[in-house]
């Protein structure tokens, strides 16, 4: 009898256990993750594109140009510059990126800008891709954009 009434009590329990376990499953789940962004640019009065956006552990970082007059290597400092400073806006760096795209003007501008380039984002960088594009925005010579973790 007693055997009978520890089981019994043992199995109500872990029953209220489980109910319990259930309920803080079901609350985890419907906590779903929000968007964030940076700085909001705008077009006519409308949300046109954000300076980064953070979704859980990734940071996305929109394209960015150098919008005044110099050559290649000054522009591709005055991008790296502006990117790092937005990683840490967005509490990443230039060791956390894990994808950089990279847009120029001019496919002549490869070597050039690999000088200033390396050794930007630590000893391991990130993947790359490598597009020569005519009319980036702004007369820009160079654009990049990436991907980076928290």
């Amino acid at each position: 009898m007693k055997t009978e009434r520890r089981s019994i009590l043992k199995k109500l329990f872990t029953s209220i256990a489980g109910v319990a376990g259930l309920g803080s499953v079901a609350k985890a789940a419907d906590a779903t993750p929000e968007k964030e962004v940076g700085e909001v640019v705008m077009y006519q009065d409308v949300p046109l594109f954000a300076s980064h956006t953070k979704f859980n552990n990734m940071v996305f970082i929109a394209g960015i140009g150098a919008h005044v007059p110099g050559d290649v290597t000054s522009h591709t400092k005055i991008v790296l510059d502006s990117i790092e400073k937005e990683l840490k806006k967005a509490g990443s760096s230039m060791e956390k990126v894990l994808k950089v795209n990279v847009y120029l003007d001019k496919i002549e501008d490869w070597a050039t800008m690999n000088e200033v380039y390396k050794g930007r984002f630590g000893s391991k960088p990130p993947v790359r891709t490598t597009v020569a594009v005519k009319g980036i925005p702004g007369d820009s010579l160079i654009e990049i954009d990436c991907i980076a973790y928290i």
